[in-house]
């Protein structure tokens, strides 16, 4: 006896419109074609791929985690539940908080132990570790997406600008110690008897 399949007939046409519908940016429309089917099989991985894609570009955040992280937990292999379920996790990283980047980081992490070329997800790293100001890191990860896209222009401005940033950094830090070696210099031949 075989268990009967829950979705309707146009399962496939339904997940290929609202994917379409995604790339023309209409996520409101995707998600009102995704929802119901994503009622029958709310671990189907392309349902909530789409579904929850369409919630990250609806910026309504803890919806996209919550249809996310159901399926991932139940498909932990699929790599693009895992990519965007960091996406939905960290959320605009311009407000996103350090529990919000750590939720992100550990997601995106799972993606790459997954598929060690996992779209976007090192170049993603990168901003965040920018963000949080470890440049060596957020370099890092801008190389590694360069390796995994060489076209990959954002990310070789992102090498530059850490880059300069670090030298800059470098330079003044530098300058900083050879003027106050100076100075204590200066300041112990104050006392000292001229001859």
């Amino acid at each position: 006896m075989t268990k009967p399949n829950p979705l309707p007939d146009n399962f496939q046409q339904t997940i290929n419109e609202s994917a379409q519908l995604l790339q023309q940016n209409r996520p409101g429309e995707a998600a009102a074609r995704l929802e119901p089917l994503h009622q029958l099989a709310p671990t189907h991985p392309d349902i909530a791929i789409n579904l929850g894609g369409a919630f990250i570009l609806q910026r309504k955040w803890s919806r996209a985690v919550r249809v996310l992280a159901k399926a991932a937990e139940a498909n932990p292999e699929n790599a693009m539940l895992w990519v965007n379920l960091g996406a939905a996790q960290l959320g605009n990283l311009q407000t996103a908080g350090p529990q919000q980047q750590a939720r992100a980081i550990r997601a995106y992490e799972k993606a790459l132990q997954i598929d060690s070329v996992a779209p976007n997800v090192h170049y993603h790293l990168g901003l965040i570790y920018q963000d949080q100001g470890n440049f060596d890191r957020a370099i890092a990860m801008f190389q590694r997406a360069l390796e995994v896209r060489p076209s990959d222009g954002d990310a070789r401005y992102w090498i530059d600008k850490l880059a300069h940033i670090n030298a800059t950094e470098q330079n003044n830090s530098s300058d900083y110690t050879s003027s106050s070696t100076g100075s204590h210099a200066n300041h112990a031949s104050v006392g000292e008897e001229q001859p």
